[in-house]
């Protein structure tokens, strides 16, 4: 897409997400999960993996175009149905594109496209967190089956899933040599969803704990090579943060736009408080800080389109801008005073929905210990 092609498409998204989710939001927010129904909408719409091939009923766009609406839905307060929306999106369909069979990709992303099949990923286990090196779920092959047990913690989309990408071991011992992913119907005996998990933001996103017991697999449920799951996840990770850098700093944009408005109407001492010192000082640094990360995550995701995207470019765009959303957003939110802590306004939910962005995905720590070791070397 050329810019105006790219300015109508994300005026029509603009328009959709108004229509779609913008009149709910709240009552959702209340409910802390989406209606199923909603990825369907957005699925009729066209707005799920817009970069997936024609020949899947997509658009066949640059990889922009599904980041672009990761960014709407954030600069419009929407961030767990941002994250919802990325896992789907930006993750799960790229991963099949990228390493699926024919027949995998004929049995999963047409629906994918359609908001027929929802996707979730599940690396995450609740003793392993961050560290994919440490999972302890395994398949193990009887016939022309895997066997499947284990359990993920903290899974985005969890509780709608119509498909998870699993990752388990294969082969015992080795770790991320032995790391295989799977490709799981969720209707399939052995699988079940723990109870939905309550989180401090984000609350459109729904999150669960999900369990497999002596879950039989077909042999064609295997995405990618036998143990080549961590291989392929390295491989992703880059637009995996890409996407959440995305979110980031849209976020700290429309947290200031909503800011700005409310200090030109608010009065303080018989004036706006549009017209201290100290606001403007804040508006311009959180300004500022916004830009400088635009400009680079503007340049990554060029550079992604290229492939040349490395990733240790991609954990330095992941660090600097979540840790940037989080630091403006609570600028902006000081600038409310009391009313900012209250739930009647957006800017308290774009505060809650951004803390957990320097934990997912890599969590910051994480980030700059590659970065490091891009530097000096393990």
């Amino acid at each position: 897409m050329d810019n105006e092609e790219m300015t109508l498409f994300r005026d029509m998204t603009r328009r959709a997400l108004e229509h779609e989710i913008a009149p709910h939001i709240e009552t959702w927010e209340e409910q802390h999960i989406v209606p199923r129904s909603l990825w369907n909408k957005l699925g009729e719409a066209g707005l799920l993996c817009p970069d997936l091939p024609e020949a899947y009923g997509a658009a066949e766009t640059s990889p922009q175009v599904t980041f672009s609406v990761i960014e709407e839905l954030s600069h419009m307060g929407f961030g767990g149905i941002a994250t919802g929306y990325s896992i789907h999106s930006n993750i799960v369909a790229p991963y099949i594109e990228h390493f699926g069979t024919e027949e995998q990709k004929q049995q999963w992303l047409h629906k994918m496209v359609a908001g027929e099949a929802l996707g979730a990923l599940a690396m995450t286990e609740p003793g392993a967190g961050s560290d994919v090196q440490s999972i302890r779920t395994n398949a193990v092959q009887d016939g022309d089956e895997w066997i499947l047990n284990g359990s993920k913690i903290f899974i985005t989309n969890g509780m709608l899933a119509d498909l998870v990408i699993v990752a388990a071991i294969t082969d015992p011992g080795k770790g991320a040599k032995g790391t295989s992913l799977f490709l799981v119907d969720t209707t399939l005996p052995g699988f079940d969803r723990g109870k939905k998990i309550e989180k401090l933001g984000q609350h459109t996103s729904d999150t669960a704990e999900l369990f497999f017991q002596d879950m039989r697999l077909p042999a064609n449920a295997l995405l990618g090579e036998l143990n080549k799951g961590f291989v392929i996840m390295m491989k992703e990770l880059p637009r995996e943060r890409l996407g959440i850098a995305a979110q980031a700093i849209a976020a700290a944009e429309g947290a200031m736009e909503i800011t700005i408005d409310y200090v030109k109407e608010r009065k303080a001492f018989g004036q706006t408080v549009a017209s201290f010192q100290n606001t403007r000082f804040t508006l311009a640094d959180v300004k500022t800080d916004i830009a400088v990360n635009r400009a680079f995550y503007e340049k990554c995701a060029d550079a992604y389109t290229r492939e040349e995207l490395t990733s240790e470019d991609a954990a330095m765009l992941k660090y600097a801008s979540t840790e940037m959303q989080c630091k403006t957003i609570d600028q902006c939110l000081q600038l409310f005073g009391g009313y900012g802590y209250t739930i009647e306004y957006p800017i308290s939910r774009y505060y809650a929905d951004a803390r957990i962005q320097r934990i997912y995905g890599g969590t910051s720590e994480i980030m700059r210990e590659l970065v490091a070791r891009s530097i000096l070397g393990r």
